[in-house]
């Protein structure tokens, strides 16, 4: 299925709306399609109403409830996938003002217990200096200085031992030249230094070697619920389990191309003295 950026983050009333025809149509009640689903009469209502989301389970018993042929199926499927997706463009963000997306992600991680982040390109704020902070919103046309506060705020949580993070950076996204020379040593100093916490899994894919899978952009997965993926546009968020799995997926792959712990550290070094060098 191809996603349309003009159609994520339509209203989910459109799935609810092919649900509850597809129940007419079959000429049931929405308390005999509950009995048949074992689900109760009121979910059921929710779920043709907009006001809750099916998950998939409920879609396959409902479909299978009301004997819907198969192209029926897959399009409703392709509908609650599309209805689980969701796109935040960079211009929008920027009109609304960024530092209410910091705030948005705060709140995401205050109820989030696992993370993994995989970093194609650039340093994530959590594990930022300020001067590269700073340095990656270069190009934001209004004032950052409350975004920017906004994002050391946000590096608390990673002291927070109830929670376990796991970063997987590519080589490039820890040496990209953002900053001058010995801003970046710094930078890279404090990567090394991340990963002696307890909680934080930080580890780095080497150019060098063959590694058969590419990936192709930087992503977050916050516990097995949510997963968001940036490009330079904006960031597309996913809720459905199988994107979901996907991700979780590759970044089991990924893990087994990255080092951690010492030897991490020795690689980091190594390119940190290179920039002061």
């Amino acid at each position: 299925m191809t996603f349309d950026p003009q159609q994520l983050g339509r209203p989910k009333q459109e799935l609810a709306a092919v649900l509850k025809e597809l129940r007419m149509r079959a000429g049931l009640t929405g308390d005999r399609l509950a009995r048949r689903c074992n689900m109760s009469q009121s979910k059921i209502s929710r779920i043709e109403n907009g006001r809750a989301q099916a998950s998939l389970l409920d879609l396959e018993r409902i479909l299978r409830a009301v004997a819907a042929p198969p192209e029926v199926t897959e399009e409703v499927i392709a509908l609650a996938r599309l209805a689980n997706t969701e796109w935040q463009d960079l211009r929008s963000l920027r009109r609304r003002g960024l530092e209410k997306k910091q705030t948005e992600l705060a709140a995401l991680e205050s109820s989030t217990t696992e993370f993994r982040f995989f970093l194609l390109s650039m340093i994530t704020g959590l594990l930022s200096t300020p001067e590269y902070i700073r340095a990656s919103l270069a190009h934001a046309p209004s004032d950052v200085t409350r975004t920017i506060a906004r994002k050391l705020e946000r590096q608390e949580v990673l002291y927070d031992t109830t929670k376990r993070f796991a970063f997987i950076l590519t080589e490039q996204a820890v040496r990209w030249p953002l900053l001058s020379p010995s801003a970046m040593a710094m930078q890279i100093d404090r990567l090394a230094s991340l990963s002696h916490l307890a909680n934080v899994k930080l580890g780095v894919i080497p150019t060098a070697g063959h590694k058969p899978i590419a990936p192709m952009d930087t992503f977050t997965v916050y516990d097995n619920s949510l997963v968001t993926v940036e490009n330079t546009t904006g960031v597309v968020i996913l809720r459905d389990p199988r994107d979901i799995d996907m991700h979780v997926e590759l970044f089991s792959t990924l893990e087994e191309y990255a080092v951690f712990g010492e030897e991490v550290r020795v690689l980091l070094a190594e390119w940190s003295a290179a920039c002061r060098a």
